[in-house]
């Protein structure tokens, strides 16, 4: 089969940027990403762009991607549009992957690019264009499912302080709690780890340290979750350059970084209690299937941790330790840098930021940054395996779309 690897990739710093744009944010990356594969925008031969909330709030739907990349100096090129909630950009990638094993192209250029904070529009509307992604006409009814999941305080509120999906997320928390004994406090280690790993990520929204204590103590959002364990809104972009393992030889591209597996399933109806079944679980196991790797082969990992309890579900997931042990081995230091295997080194999406559909690839470009070797103070020693795990949207009781990318520190 042929071998894909990633020649370049890119990301803007993160964080509320009232007076940028998706084309001023492509751009950017678009010229960064060139740059650091060595290649020239002509030797691009197909692109695949993702954004999700453009047509919301500009009404600039149907072309998105042609109309940023255009504005970078590149058309012509067949321009793919990718929308899928959280997991955009990665399931870009994921077809961009694709397509040059098929042999239908050998160089493929990636691009998320996320504009969500707007002068005109308050943190309501904002709010409010999350629910496109869970199914609109059963929007009462998951509410519902949410709050007779799990055990502990049950929500007492109309949800007006955040987005539904926190109602998710601190649901599927009661359950684990319920069934696992994984603790709040335990949660709390994994933001407060996060919050200390975003102070040595120059590119990361927030760089501010946490105490556990810290983050149990902040805004309450939703039991067991604190603001300080919820991602923030953030304003971003990627692009990441795929070719084939004969356009790298031929070009003589030296950092390149070998996919292993990339993975996109979906989600579908399981009971409640049923974690085994958990997509995420489903989409490390093709990845690990595919690839030929295992857990034990994995040295540094990125997780989408919208809150700070899906890394304790996903390190579970990507089979890191047991069923219900994410919480003890979040809380025992091994994912935190100097640990077995770190965990969101970048700051996770709680600290560094979450740019909604350009979040996968920013997983990608620390991955990337740390199997080149190049991560600075938040090296990961010896890293030559990594893993990232993407969630996005919403169906019955988990994320409607996941994928699983593994790379290796390989040349081609």
């Amino acid at each position: 089969m042929t071998d894909v690897h990633i020649a370049g990739i890119a990301m803007t710093k993160l964080g509320k940027f009232v007076d940028r744009t998706v084309k001023d944010l492509t751009g950017e990356v678009v010229d960064g990403v060139l740059k650091d594969a060595g290649l020239e925008r002509k030797d691009l031969q197909a692109a695949w762009f993702s954004n999700t909330r453009q047509a919301l709030m500009e009404g600039q739907n149907s072309i998105r991607g042609q109309v940023a990349l255009r504005a970078a100096g590149i058309d012509g090129i067949p321009i793919v549009n990718v929308e899928n909630a959280c997991a955009s950009s990665s399931t870009g990638f994921n077809q961009a992957v694709n397509a040059i094993v098929a042999g239908a192209c050998e160089v493929a250029l990636t691009v998320g690019a996320e504009k969500m904070v707007y002068p005109h529009a308050d943190k309501d509307a904002v709010f409010r264009t999350f629910l496109g992604g869970m199914d609109v006409t059963a929007v009462d009814a998951t509410r519902e499912l949410f709050k007779n999941m799990g055990s502990g305080t049950p929500p007492d509120d109309e949800g007006t302080n955040r987005t539904i999906f926190m109602d998710m997320y601190a649901a599927t928390a009661r359950e684990h709690m319920k069934q696992f004994g994984t603790t709040a406090e335990q949660i709390a280690h994994a933001a407060a780890k996060n919050h200390f790993h975003s102070t040595m990520n120059p590119l990361s929204q927030y760089q501010n340290d946490m105490s556990v204590e810290e983050v149990l103590a902040d805004k309450p959002i939703l039991w067991p979750l604190t603001r300080a364990m919820c991602a923030p809104v953030s304003d971003g972009a990627a692009a990441a350059i795929l070719v084939s393992g004969d356009f790298a030889r031929k070009k003589n591209l030296s950092r390149t970084v070998k996919v292993r597996a990339s993975v996109l399933v979906s989600g579908r109806d399981r009971p409640v209690d049923d974690f085994s079944a958990h997509v995420g679980r489903r989409a490390a196991g093709l990845a690990y299937e595919r690839s030929g790797l295992s857990p034990d082969d994995v040295d540094v990992v990125e997780v989408h941790d919208a809150t700070s309890f899906g890394e304790i579900l996903q390190v579970e997931n990507l089979g890191l330790c047991g069923p219900g042990e994410g919480g003890p081995l979040t809380e025992s230091g091994a994912t935190t840098l100097g640990g077995k295997v770190p965990v969101n080194p970048s700051g996770g999406l709680v600290s560094k930021g979450h740019p909604i559909a350009a979040t996968g690839i920013i997983q990608l470009h620390e991955l990337v940054t740390q199997l080149r070797g190049e991560a600075e103070k938040r090296q990961v020693e010896g890293a030559r395996v990594g893993a990232a795990e993407n969630g996005g949207g919403f169906v019955g009781v988990e994320d409607a779309a996941t994928t699983v990318t593994l790379l290796e520190a390989s040349q081609p």
